[in-house]
């Protein structure tokens, strides 16, 4: 039950999640903080949303949905004319040929009447700066309510839609206070034009510090799948192709977005997660924190390139990895003798930071989001 006024975490449905408080994106936040609610997206089935406590699916009116039918992307004539108007035009009939229109207009009209009916304190979730957390923005700003967004996950040269450039109204679709995992992606943020006064650190719940030896030259090169499907199937392509010329294949399905897998001579599927494993000589891997997480485990990564599609880079320019093609990693793995590099955990992360979740859930967050006037006045003041 979600009284007015209680803070509130809006999150994914994912499977490590439980009802007894643990999150995926959160860790043990919500045992630490027992006032603490949360509720789940729209991206999540009823019967999921059910089990961790409730979902936005119940504020939605099943009228509004009948119509969704109907939901395009329509651009406008000024962006459907001039030199790049055919960019236009193929971007809205990949978007109309699947039901993204109709799932983030959905989305949009249950967090705007949850906003309004439940009208809690403020929200955490995790945030990537897409369209529907822009419209959430603005919708709590309208309904008084203030928003933390958590920068979960990693952040790349590539990821320019966490700037505030790729917002039409700029900061008013951000966040009011940005919490950053560590201090490299800290440092990504500012890069992409976040003002330093709406960032702070506030750790990683998803990340873990490791042990060392966890690297082992002879053994399997791990995959873990990407969420997308063209991705996953192009490292599928060649993990087969590595364990026919035998070399030993660990592949793990993405948890939110699962693909069969076949075991075969050689090839295994991965019931561990990568932070579970060891010994393993290489990590195959293509989007995600996959990556990030092969290196701070002092394990070769190596990011698998797409033919037909951008290959985003989603680690900070520190992290050294090999970018490798379908057509040049399986000499690059095929008997790889890499040396390791490992990374500085805390060059790149923190641990939580429970004290200022306290503060940023419960405490004033008018005093953590004064601007760096006011802060110079203050410490003049003492």
């Amino acid at each position: 039950m979600i009284r007015p006024g209680e803070p509130t975490i809006l999150v994914y449905g994912h499977p490590v999640s439980d009802a007894e408080g643990t999150d995926a994106y959160f860790g043990d936040l919500m045992k630490r903080l027992p006032r603490l609610k949360r509720i789940l997206h729209t991206d999540c089935p009823p019967a999921r949303a059910k089990d961790l406590g409730a979902g936005l699916h119940g504020w939605g009116s099943p009228f509004f949905a009948l119509g969704l039918v109907f939901c395009r992307w329509r651009p406008g004539r000024k962006h459907t004319a001039g030199e790049y108007r055919w960019l236009i035009r193929r971007a809205a009939s990949f978007e109309n040929g699947g039901g993204s229109p109709a799932m983030n207009r959905w989305q949009s009209h249950c967090q705007e009447r949850w906003l309004a009916q439940a009208k809690p304190s403020r929200v955490a979730w995790p945030w990537e700066n897409h369209g529907w957390e822009r419209n959430f923005c603005r919708a709590a700003r309208k309904h008084g309510v203030q928003t933390i967004g958590y920068q979960h996950t990693v952040i790349g040269p590539h990821q320019f839609n966490y700037s505030t450039a790729t917002n039409p109204d700029g900061l008013l679709s951000v966040p009011d206070i940005i919490a950053a995992d560590g201090p490299a992606y800290r440092e990504q943020l500012l890069d992409w034009g976040m003002p330093q006064e709406r960032l702070v650190i506030g750790g990683a719940f998803r990340f873990r510090r490791f042990s060392e030896g966890l690297f082992d030259v002879d053994g399997p090169v791990f995959v873990p799948l990407s969420a997308i499907p063209e991705a996953a199937t192009a490292q599928l392509d060649v993990a087969r192709a590595l364990a026919r010329l035998g070399k030993p294949i660990l592949v793990r399905p993405h948890p939110m977005y699962h693909m069969d897998v076949v075991p075969e001579n050689n090839l295994l599927h991965a019931d561990k997660q990568l932070a579970e494993q060891s010994g393993l000589s290489a990590v195959l891997y293509s989007t995600g924190t996959s990556g990030l997480e092969a290196v701070l485990m002092g394990i070769p990564a190596y990011r698998l390139m797409l033919e037909d599609r951008i290959a985003i880079d989603v680690l900070p320019s520190s992290i050294p990895t090999s970018a490798v093609t379908p057509g040049t990693a399986i000499k690059a793995l095929h008997g790889a003798q890499s040396t390791p590099v490992r990374v500085g955990w805390d060059n790149i992360l923190s641990e939580p930071d429970i004290g200022l979740w306290k503060s940023l859930l419960f405490g004033d967050m008018d005093a953590i989001i004064e601007t760096p006037s006011e802060k110079k006045k203050t410490k003049q003041a003492s």
